[in-house]
């Protein structure tokens, strides 16, 4: 029997994930949170829904409240306000591996880096900085939970799409990106290897390197 046709949210995150978030960025020009936003240790490559939290208190009841709406392969993306306080360390994320997470992304600082770095290879996570110090069991921010927020300079909110590797993280709402950038964009990820090695071996760079716009589409009036 043929296989069933992906959901177009599927077809986007298997795509996603099957290309380089530097090549994406040949290709797009929003969506990419600034610099600021990091991976903590050494990353495996992540793509998922968002399960947003805006943290408007250093409240880790929102933060565990927001661990169980999380389903396999989601990605949980918290704003710290004030960005003092660390919502993720090493329970958070040993809770979001049980979940099923595919990443965490923080608008603020995390803790507990050995034991991220540790787990990094199967829950990648991405934060503005470290700090010892932790939010505390307030309640006092659960209205926060998936609510949209801002990570990196980025809007996202809940179902929006996430994906992060060793470079920085993409967001993006479904549908607001033509699938065709990814086709292109695999195709230059496939073709680059050949590229650097023709480079390597010393042939002609007036004929590798691109030294001229690209012919544009526009119809002439």
């Amino acid at each position: 029997m043929p296989e069933a046709a992906l959901a177009p949210t599927d077809a986007l995150l298997e795509a996603l994930a099957g290309v380089e978030l530097p090549t994406l960025g040949h290709f797009l020009e929003d969506g990419f949170c600034d610099l600021r936003l990091r991976p903590i240790s050494e990353v495996s490559r992540m793509a998922g829904p968002a399960v947003t939290v805006d943290l408007t208190e250093p409240d880790a009841i929102a933060v565990n409240r927001a661990l169980l709406r999380v389903q396999p392969g989601d990605v949980l993306v918290i704003r710290v306000h004030g960005g003092r306080h660390a919502p993720v360390g090493a329970v958070t994320a040993a809770a979001a591996i049980a979940r099923g997470a595919a990443g965490i992304v923080v608008e603020g600082p995390v803790t507990d880096v050995a034991a991220l770095r540790a787990t990094a290879h199967v829950l990648p996570v991405f934060a503005t900085g470290i700090t010892p110090l932790t939010t505390k069991r307030l309640g006092t921010a659960v209205d926060g939970v998936g609510a949209p927020v801002v990570v990196g300079g980025v809007a996202i909110a809940t179902g929006d799409l996430v994906a992060g590797d060793e470079n920085g993280v993409l967001a993006f709402a479904p549908g607001s990106v033509d699938p065709a950038v990814f086709a292109d964009a695999l195709r230059s990820d496939l073709d680059e290897p050949e590229l650097i090695s023709r480079i390597r071996r010393r042939d002609p760079l007036e004929t590798l390197l691109a030294i001229q716009p690209p012919i544009s589409r526009k119809a002439t009036p």
